[in-house]
């Protein structure tokens, strides 16, 4: 099912703060937390994890960082829900709650419906759009 986590959000924060600000070259997780006010704990475990996911690539070292891994117009927003996801599946499995057989015929498939067609919506929006959108805005 479909929530909006504080690690969901700040994901999508630090993806499209590389997009935006990269520019060709390696972003620090250093400034993404400067920038966006990002808990370094937070960030890096899920910049880490976008990378073994392809949405990122990193170079270790003094002059190191962060970049995206393909253009952003080739990054859905549903790609790094989808990574998160993933995570918080891994650090906390979902408990299953009982449920009436209201829920089980009529609320749950209804939620399973509408999170398919937001993640399908997601999958049209781009991290470029969302650039385009920053850019429009003045946001730096």
């Amino acid at each position: 099912m479909l929530h909006s986590s504080n690690k969901l959000l700040l994901a999508l924060e630090a993806v499209l703060d590389i997009a935006y600000h990269a520019g060709g070259e390696l972003v620090l997780s250093s400034e993404i937390t400067r920038r966006q006010g990002i808990p370094r704990h937070y960030l890096d475990q899920t910049l880490q994890q976008l990378v073994r996911a392809g949405v990122l690539t990193s170079v270790r070292g003094p002059h190191g960082g962060y970049r995206l891994a393909r253009e952003r117009r080739r990054i859905s927003v549903a790609e790094v829900v989808r990574v998160v996801r993933l995570l918080e599946s891994r650090e906390a499995p979902a408990i299953e709650i009982p449920t009436s057989e209201i829920g089980r015929a009529i609320v749950r498939p209804l939620w399973d419906l509408l999170t398919r067609e937001i993640m399908a919506r997601l999958d049209t929006i781009t991290i470029d759009t969302l650039c385009e959108q920053a850019h429009k805005t003045g946001i730096a």
